[in-house]
């Protein structure tokens, strides 16, 4: 591609959230925009002397060409690119930019968003989520940009290299677990792709460790539209996946399920059911402290308290954070960290980098299961019982017409209830949204969506009837208050 001049794109204002820019594709996703976000960190990069930049992309629709807008742009910028030749997971290319000594990545995803949405995000040259610092300043510069000309590019001028991420990264899995084991053992796995960036992935895996293990792919074809359904791995986008654990599935000793840019995790066990976040967090940190290993916990505020009592029955301290794994990566990064994991499926071990990774935990999830001889619901069951806490967990998202109905519900939460559900609220926290601590070991949390108009409302009790009836009750509250 080759361009004589600079172009001016409009003031359009771009909104970075918990994990970077998302829009609606041809809304404000789009070229002209993405290249202001791509001048900004070219910007950024060039103000703190870096040079060398890494560009992937996932499997949604006009992936490849944003990605290749965005590197157009940071080589014009005089910046060393490599670009990826086709779709790759978030966790390869937060690797490579760590294994190869990138300044930084830029990576086009929108995550576990709907379809329609597309997203830019950063890397930091230690492998993992930009932190808030870096975000901060890429999206104060492209908003500034404006009007002003973005630089342009020309194939007689720059040039763009050709990433290649795969190997080191496969090489780097074998080394955080124990292949050994994984090659000795029998049996078969799944894995769900969702039609996203982990479709072939799974499977080449294999290969280079030369398993034996029978693995089964499902919705292994990249397919933008994610099979009909919003690729986050939640029960009600894995009917397929349940239906085949609860047939032709079941002796297979888990299905592992990654999302969109396969940095997130959520697992089917045989028969169909559902094994979510807080319990794949909970077995990670059972078995690596059971390997003898320390450090904090990190933990969103929206995870799980099963989390932080295992870790104090272990001796491990404690540190709750905002949503974001930018947060955690910030924990991580100020070192002595064991794992750290969000709600939405995002967990990051040590030994690792400090990144979400959908097959890390996979293989340690395995690895686990075959050494122990236990499934992972045997393993969580041992668990509740040694920290005297059953778990049951929900979460509601309330589509509504516009940001001024979470603004308001939220607002009205400035002098919060006395009770809910017949119980009493006994403290408030404010570290993200608004949490409220319920008698009987229950709590919830109102927080909005930093990227959609959604209000998302959390709930944990003793059993899954309190939970959702403590959940119709704030329902009963934002249909009060948000309209």
């Amino acid at each position: 591609m080759t361009s004589s001049s600079n172009f001016s794109v409009a003031n359009v204002p771009l909104k970075f959230g918990t994990d970077g820019w998302r829009d609606i594709i041809g809304d404000k996703f789009t070229a002209d925009n993405v290249a202001r976000a791509a001048q900004a960190y070219a910007n950024y990069l060039h103000e703190h002397n870096e040079t060398d930049v890494l560009v992937g992309f996932d499997t949604r629709f006009n992936g490849q060409f944003f990605a290749e807008r965005t590197a157009q742009v940071l080589a014009a910028n005089g910046l060393k690119v490599q670009l990826s030749p086709s779709f790759l997971p978030t966790p390869m290319l937060s690797f490579a930019t760590k294994h190869q000594g990138a300044a930084g990545a830029v990576m086009l995803t929108a995550s576990h968003n709907p379809p329609p949405y597309l997203g830019f995000k950063l890397k930091g040259s230690y492998g993992g989520t930009a932190t808030s610092d870096i975000y901060d300043a890429v999206s104060h510069g492209a908003n500034a940009i404006g009007g002003s000309a973005v630089k342009a590019f020309d194939s007689r001028q720059h040039t763009i290299g050709v990433l290649e991420a795969q190997t080191a990264y496969f090489d780097a899995l074998g080394a955080l677990v124990d292949v050994t084991a994984l090659k000795n053992a029998s049996g078969a796995v799944a894995h769900d792709a969702m039609g996203g960036a982990g479709c072939g992935v799974m499977a080449a895996l294999w290969a280079h460790f030369g398993l034996k293990l029978d693995l089964r792919p499902l919705r292994n074809t990249p397919d933008p539209m994610f099979y009909g359904v919003n690729p986050e791995p939640l029960p009600q986008n894995l009917q397929s996946t349940r239906d085949y654990m609860a047939g032709a599935g079941q002796d297979a000793l888990f299905a592992s399920v990654t999302d969109g840019d396969a940095d997130r995790l959520g697992v089917v066990l045989p028969g169909g059911g559902f094994f979510n976040s807080h319990q794949i967090f909970a077995v990670l940190l059972d078995m690596l402290s059971r390997k003898g290993l320390t450090g904090k916990v990190v933990k969103t505020v929206t995870t799980s308290r099963i989390v932080e009592r295992l870790a104090r029955a272990r001796g491990l301290e404690v540190v709750e954070v905002p949503v974001g794994f930018k947060h955690i990566v910030s924990a991580m990064l100020e070192g002595d960290v064991l794992i750290g994991g969000e709600e939405s499926g995002g967990i990051g071990v040590t030994g690792h980098i400090p990144e979400r990774d959908g097959f890390a935990n996979t293989l340690l999830l395995l690895e686990y299961v075959i050494q122990s001889g236990k499934g992972l619901a045997e393993i969580f069951a041992d668990i509740e019982r040694e920290t005297d806490w059953q778990h049951a967990y929900d979460r509601l998202d309330l589509h509504l017409k516009g940001n001024e109905l979470k603004d308001a519900v939220l607002a009205s939460l400035e002098s919060p209830p006395t009770t809910i559900a017949n119980r009493t609220v006994e403290s408030v926290e404010r570290i993200d949204g608004v949490k409220l601590n319920l008698s009987d070991n229950a709590w919830l949390l109102f927080r909005a969506s930093g990227t959609e108009p959604v209000l998302r409302v959390y709930c944990e009790a003793p059993s899954h009837a309190e939970v959702q009836q403590i959940l119709s009750a704030a329902h009963d509250f934002v249909e009060q208050h948000g309209v």
